[in-house]
């Protein structure tokens, strides 16, 4: 493994053929457990280059623009630049993140809702020109802040699930589209396209029918009114999943061929986030207490078990709700981890709940799951851990910080980057630590760490 560093930000360790992702975390674990066994993850950059090979290849027609709130790794905003992603940004912080990077102004997209004034000022003096748009009280605003604006115009979509709480609906109704469009040539403000929101949870192919239809629907209004229509977004809603990224292709294509014909000269966006990310970062979490309940006797007050009660073990881990499992609070559900230690196939398992560190009864981050029974000490994996986890803790303490992220790219990835498409001249423009590649692929070195 050979070390590259981007001082100061971050530092990315490049795998030789013969070390796997497992070998990093075994590595970091090793050298974690004579020391403060601290939560950490592992991210393979190369699994994000592979999924923009899966969307390249299944929505060739289709530009993705990431949405920075889902993970905004100064790594991962690099190489998706890289690979030619244009961004979404949902606040000031966002926006000024994904500038530091040299991203132009032309490839992001503000797609704050409610918008703070200071942050319209802010796009309208950096000449972010694109936002979002669905009612008339943020119209005005815009208006007076950022007249030079040019507007998306977010539409509401029926749920997926109507029990989805996270499908909830954003946007304006097709009915108060036209009484929208009216207000901003009133105003003078520019509307340029329609967006549609749409639940990461969203497994129908037929709510991305109906969504391309309305904006049909929509782009003729705003085309009789005046405006020059030009872009159709058609939001996230995509998990990482190649069956569904196959399924929502073919039903949208045959729509977009139909409604949005490449004669009218529409550009066809979406916002990917954790399709992008999610598969590519590993947690690793430390167990740091213990306790045992009878599964029956949770809600009561009993020490010790009889011998005829089966035992259920709760485990406290070093990361929660408050941490990297915020999303917990929003009802996503964590999936169960892999132990980190040698078990044996017969090993038996007991039910078992998962708790963070803060001891409150939100902070459970897996309910149910079937583990052996695991020591204070011990690790879990949890894969899929790029999503909505590296934020700041909802509740900081004096001691909490985020857990560090180790980056990876193998040297196979690496070369199979440039066979993308990407020029060398491009790819060096956009990522900092790039050139330490190419003197150094066939180097062996220590691990390296996180400046």
């Amino acid at each position: 493994m050979k070390g590259i560093t981007d001082e100061p930000q971050y530092s990315v360790s490049l795998l030789d053929g013969g070390t796997a992702l497992c070998d990093v975390i075994n590595n970091h674990i090793e050298e974690l457990t004579l020391s403060e066994k601290n939560a950490f993850f592992v991210a393979d950059l190369g699994a994000i280059m592979r999924q923009h090979v899966r969307w390249r290849t299944h929505m060739p027609q289709i530009r993705p623009y990431y949405a920075v709130r889902c993970n905004s790794s100064p790594a991962v905003i690099e190489v998706l630049a890289a690979l030619g992603s244009g961004f979404t940004c949902s606040n000031k912080s966002e926006l000024e993140l994904v500038q530091s990077h040299g991203i132009t102004s032309e490839d992001i997209i503000y797609s704050g809702v409610c918008k703070q004034v200071s942050h319209i000022k802010y796009t309208a003096k950096n000449g972010i020109d694109l936002l979002v748009c669905d009612n008339e009280a943020e119209l005005r605003k815009i208006s007076r802040c950022h007249p030079n604006a040019k507007l998306l115009l977010q539409v509401s979509t029926e749920a997926c699930n109507p029990d989805d709480e996270m499908g909830m609906t954003f946007g304006c109704s097709l009915k108060d589209c036209r009484h929208l469009l009216e207000s901003a040539k009133e105003l003078g403000v520019e509307v340029v396209g329609v967006r549609s929101h749409i639940s990461s949870t969203c497994e129908d192919d037929q709510v991305y029918v109906h969504a391309i239809s309305d904006a049909r629907c929509i782009f003729d209004m705003g085309e009789e009114i005046g405006f020059s229509m030009s872009i159709l977004d058609i939001g996230g809603g995509f998990s990482g999943s190649e069956t569904q990224l196959e399924m929502i292709n073919c039903a949208v294509m045959s729509m977009v061929d139909l409604y949005f014909p490449s004669s009218t000269g529409v550009s066809i966006i979406a916002e990917p986030g954790s399709f992008f990310v999610s598969a590519a970062f590993t947690l690793a979490v430390n167990i740091i207490s213990k306790a045992v309940v009878a599964r029956d006797c949770q809600d009561q007050k009993q020490n010790n078990l009889s011998p005829n009660e089966e035992p259920e073990f709760q485990y406290y881990m070093n990361e929660g709700v408050y941490g990297s499992f915020s999303s917990k609070l929003s009802e996503t559900v964590i999936a169960a981890p892999c132990v980190h230690k040698n078990t044996s196939l017969d090993s038996p398992v007991f039910s078992s709940s998962l708790w963070g560190p803060s001891g409150d009864d939100l902070d459970q981050v897996v309910d149910h799951c079937l583990l052996p029974e695991l020591n204070i000490g011990d690790w879990l994996l949890f894969a899929h851990a790029g999503a909505f986890t590296l934020g700041q803790p909802l509740f900081p303490s004096t001691d909490s910080t985020p857990p560090p992220v180790y980056y990876v790219i193998s040297s196979r990835d690496w070369l199979e980057m440039q066979d993308t498409g990407i020029t060398c001249e491009t790819t060096m423009k956009n990522f900092s630590w790039i050139p330490y590649f190419l003197s150094s692929c066939q180097t062996e070195a220590a691990l390296c760490v996180p400046a």
